[in-house]
């Protein structure tokens, strides 16, 4: 499209500078009268004309009425000739003015090419544009093969490994390989072989490209980088014909690095299933795993490959000689997190008084990605409040934008659905606080964000990697509080409660048929069957009888029924402490976490456990 509209633009050119040349030629010559010379001759005998300039074969009659004409004359042929040929007396000719006048050298010659070279011209103009056109298709043609990769300079927008912040253990794992880019004769002369292929894994958003980066970084090499997915097309041998561009591409700039973003969409398991029939994406890694295998053993060349899937992956891409370095990237705790949040905020203007070690400490489960997004929502909301500073209540309000969604103060509802609102929410936050083995309550709002019509955030004072049973059992009861407070207020539920109770539902089965916690005893029920063609899991192998299935039902409930009781049993006994965060709640919209203790203060709430 954009050639027919190259080739559009050029026509219409041409065709603009073939009028103004005519007009050229033309000019003047339509702008006075025509006369035939036996009829100026007639003049001239009457004493009409007053000169005339003869200017090549054309003659300009300027007539003594102040009239104009012009007229032709033969070819070679003088004026005093042509006019005694017309019966003009000489002498006569002496009665007005007559000057001669040498013609345009340049109106001449274009008279006499254009007619000549014009479609000449045009016809090569023509064969010009088709000839380019078939050149790019040629040229086309044979670099299909060819890998799309980008090189990024090592000195250009050089990125080290004192730019990413946390991940101790995987910036260890690549020292090696730095070491290794950085003096390779060290590890050749003790017959050391640097790992060909090194595999970053973690969840989306955990900083694979960012290291990758950083290995190039500070190893000072070229850094080669190439999303998977480019490989594929739907002819097949092309992804193969590009790998082996790009692993060549990446020698002969040795000592490299090549990334493979995403190695999963080419790398997966092959036969598997539905997802092993595709011959392109087949071939496509058959070559990458020649390529790794075919190295010398002195090639400077390491092959750096990202992925969050790594269990879909095709056992001879793991195997060692390929890649056997696998690098973990796990998401950032909180002393991570707070130094990651510093790095995202080094070019923004942060008040003094802002603490992100607080925002750290609300953002568990938070990546990378997730950290940069929040920092910069916040930078967007001082903008938005026209303050040139951001602070702690931008960073604050941003988390919660990031993890819900916008506010939506415009969404008009009722004073009832508002105080069934208040009363949800406060019931959540009374079971949380009334429960040993609950985190804390850092707000409740009854302002509408995203889906949520309301939200009560409890995170964790510290980061967690193993949870109990006992606080299993707290979440649930928590769930159930809103439920439960809506029931014992109103006598009446809403669907309010309807994400409550399907949470609620899938955490007590997984309770049951995946961390052995109910007395069925220590045992998993159902095995999860994930199909490769579309990476998520969508079947359950159901490896127990239907009498199990009938006691895991009876599990489930339980585990349900006993949050239930629960959660009424603390929102009965304390319902003035409800009673009192709801109106707070009608009142403010908002309670951060100061606001809620303080009025559960002069309660005597005590603390008790599920079970």
């Amino acid at each position: 499209m954009k050639l027919l509209y190259k080739n559009i633009f050029w026509s219409i050119t041409t065709l603009l500078i073939i009028a103004v040349l005519f007009s050229l030629l033309l000019e003047g010559g339509q702008s006075k009268d025509t006369i035939t010379l036996n009829k100026l001759a007639e003049r001239i005998n009457q004493g009409d004309v007053e000169r005339i300039i003869v200017t090549g074969n054309e003659l300009d009659v300027d007539f003594k009425d102040g009239t104009s004409a012009v007229s032709q004359k033969e070819p070679g042929v003088s004026v005093t000739e042509l006019f005694a040929s017309y019966g003009v007396d000489p002498e006569t000719l002496r009665s007005f003015s007559l000057e001669i006048k040498d013609e345009s050298g340049t109106q001449f010659w274009l008279g006499v090419l254009i007619p000549t070279l014009l479609p000449v011209i045009i016809i090569v103009i023509i064969f010009w544009i088709i000839f380019k056109q078939a050149r790019t298709g040629s040229s086309q043609v044979f670099s299909f093969g060819k890998s799309n990769i980008k090189l990024s300079s090592p000195h250009k927008d050089r990125v080290t490994f004192a730019d990413v912040a946390g991940l101790e253990e995987a910036k260890q794992e690549l020292e090696e390989v730095v070491d290794f880019l950085k003096h390779p004769k060290k590890f050749l002369d003790v017959g050391a072989k640097i790992p060909r292929g090194v595999l970053l894994m973690g969840s989306p958003g955990t900083g694979k490209t960012l290291l990758a980066r950083a290995t190039a970084g500070e190893s000072g090499v070229p850094f080669f980088h190439i999303s998977a997915s480019e490989f594929v097309e739907m002819f097949v041998g092309v992804g193969a014909s590009r790998t082996r561009d790009a692993f060549a591409t990446a020698k002969k700039a040795a000592p490299s690095i090549l990334f493979i973003d995403e190695i999963d969409a080419i790398g997966r398991e092959r036969g598997a299933g539905l997802g092993g029939g595709h011959d392109e994406r087949e071939q496509t890694l058959n070559q990458i795993l020649v390529e790794m295998d075919g190295f010398d053993r002195d090639t400077k060349v390491i092959v750096m490959a990202a992925t969050n899937r790594a269990d879909i992956l095709d056992s001879a891409l793991l195997r060692p000689g390929r890649f056997d370095r696998r690098v973990v990237l796990d998401l950032p705790d909180l002393k991570d997190r707070e130094a990651i949040l510093k790095i995202h905020a080094k070019d923004k203007p942060l008040d003094d008084k802002v603490e992100l070690k607080v925002a750290a400490i609300r953002t568990p489960g938070f990546s990378g990605a997730d950290l940069a997004n929040l920092i910069n929502e916040a930078a967007i909301l001082a903008a938005r409040n026209n303050r040139k500073t951001i602070i702690q209540s931008d960073v604050l309000e941003s988390i919660e934008k990031v993890l819900l969604g916008p506010e939506r103060r415009g969404r008009v509802i009722s004073d009832r659905e508002k105080k069934i609102t208040a009363y949800h929410e406060a019931g959540h936050a009374l079971v949380t606080a009334s429960l040993k083995d609950s985190d804390p309550v850092h707000k409740i709002s009854i302002v509408s964000r995203g889906r949520a019509g309301g939200y009560t955030l409890k995170l964790p004072s510290e980061d967690m990697h193993l949870r109990t049973r006992s606080q299993f059992l707290s979440d649930l009861a928590i769930m159930m509080g809103g439920y439960s407070a809506e029931k014992e207020v109103f006598g009446d539920i809403s669907t309010g409660a309807s994400n409550d109770l399907r949470e609620a539902s899938s955490l007590s089965r997984r309770l049951v048929t995946k961390y052995g916690m109910s007395d069925l005893g220590p045992i998993t029920f159902g095995k999860s069957e994930e199909m490769v063609f579309l990476g998520k899991e969508i079947a359950v192998d159901k490896d127990y009888s239907e009498t199990i299935a009938t006691k895991i039902d009876i599990e489930v409930q339980k585990f349900i029924k006993m949050a239930h009781m629960a959660a009424e049993k603390i929102v009965s006994t304390h319902r003035a402490v409800l009673d009192a965060v709801a109106k707070a709640l009608l009142e403010k919209e908002t309670l951060e976490q100061e606001e809620f203790y303080e009025i559960i203060k002069g309660f005597d709430l005590k603390q008790i456990s599920v079970a």
